[in-house]
């Protein structure tokens, strides 16, 4: 059920209205903001998932956010919020993230990750690494 590849996509561009168009002196220090609060975004997303908390995507995906997963499908803000409406059908049971980095590179920062998930997705079980 989860889209990170496309999600990263989105907290990207979060980042890039978090990070100043112009850095003070210490360029380094504001990569270092960006880096920690890309860094909090991501665990907050894991969190969330994980509480099947809707208030996150709500706040972080843009209106016409799409993503595309790994088996195929495109979701949409609006169904993913659609499927956390239905825990039934949809509900994260397992998510972990390991060896997460950010880089920062001007007013943009890239997150990779490994993660590794069980899940239910529209009623069928999805498990990954």
């Amino acid at each position: 059920m989860r889209t990170k590849s496309v999600f990263l996509l989105a907290v990207l561009l979060t980042a890039a209205t978090l990070v100043p168009m112009s850095f003070s002196q210490k360029k380094q220090s504001g990569n270092d903001d960006a880096v920690a609060e890309i860094t909090h975004l991501e665990q907050d997303y894991v969190k969330a998932d994980l509480a099947n908390d809707s208030s996150f995507v709500k706040k972080h995906c843009a209106d016409d956010y799409t993503a595309g997963s790994s088996w195929g499908n495109w979701d949409t803000k609006t169904s993913i919020l659609k499927n956390m409406s239905d825990p039934q059908a949809n509900k994260t049971n397992k998510e972990e993230q390991s060896d997460l980095k950010v880089r920062a590179h001007g007013n943009a920062a890239i997150a990779t990750y490994n993660e590794t998930y069980d899940s239910l997705y529209h009623g069928e079980h999805r498990a990954e690494r």
